[in-house]
């Protein structure tokens, strides 16, 4: 199995975005979390700012929009040229039509659920989506604690890909250290949003290595 790490751009340094994500050059894909003061408590990057990141970015952007109406909006940053991007089930009118339309356009197409959202209904739509990201926070905030309690989920989406529903990447974003990346990776995660873990070290690369290197340690055991 795969495993990708995804830096999250929100822990970097804002003044010098371009010199932050040359840091960065082993990353399988930047995480840019697009948040808007309605579906979650902060306001983060729009279009205008996702669109420049996507100008200097050295490795393609993995975008998840913590946004009401992703129907709306969504499609925006596919044709901005965002290799993924992953809007919440817990806003989507029509997350099945929502996916293809991204897909159409382009990008990969990722659904999201909060902690406290069951993925029981998204099972059978699974082939509909290129991934699920399973919250290990709630989402808002950075550097918030790793929530375990999550990992039945991973585990339940895990089954159900194995047993034939193609090949849908599961990613985890909140809380990724070199411990709690062992727990995801036993529990079905392939793909890691790792933020103040990755841009708090002194070489941003070699901890993107550290990571990978620790969950595929924790697949083989």
């Amino acid at each position: 199995m795969a495993y990708r790490v995804n830096p999250s751009i929100l822990a970097a340094d804002f003044a010098n975005i371009e010199r932050e994500l040359a840091r960065i050059p082993n990353a399988d894909f930047v995480h840019v979390d697009g948040r808007d003061n309605h579906f979650v408590p902060n306001l983060t990057f729009g279009p205008q700012m996702v669109g420049r990141i996507q100008d200097v970015s050295p490795v393609p952007l993995d975008v998840h929009l913590m946004i009401d109406d992703p129907e709306r909006w969504a499609p925006g940053y596919a044709e901005l040229g965002a290799a993924s991007v992953t809007f919440h089930v817990e806003a989507s009118r029509d997350p099945v039509a929502l996916a293809r339309e991204l897909r159409r356009l382009g990008s990969r197409a990722g659904v999201a659920v909060k902690p406290g959202t069951p993925v029981e209904p998204l099972l059978p739509l699974l082939p509909e989506f290129d991934q699920v990201l399973v919250m290990t926070v709630e989402p808002g905030f950075g550097g918030q604690e790793f929530m375990g309690s999550t990992m039945p989920k991973l585990e339940r989406l895990r089954e159900a890909v194995s047993a034939g529903s193609g090949s849908v990447w599961l990613q985890v974003d909140g809380g990724i250290t070199r411990e709690t990346i062992v727990t995801a990776a036993r529990s079905g995660a392939d793909t890691f949003v790792a933020g103040s873990s990755v841009y708090g070290s002194d070489d941003p690369a070699a901890r993107i290595e550290e990571l990978r290197a620790a969950a595929r340690d924790a697949h083989s055991h």
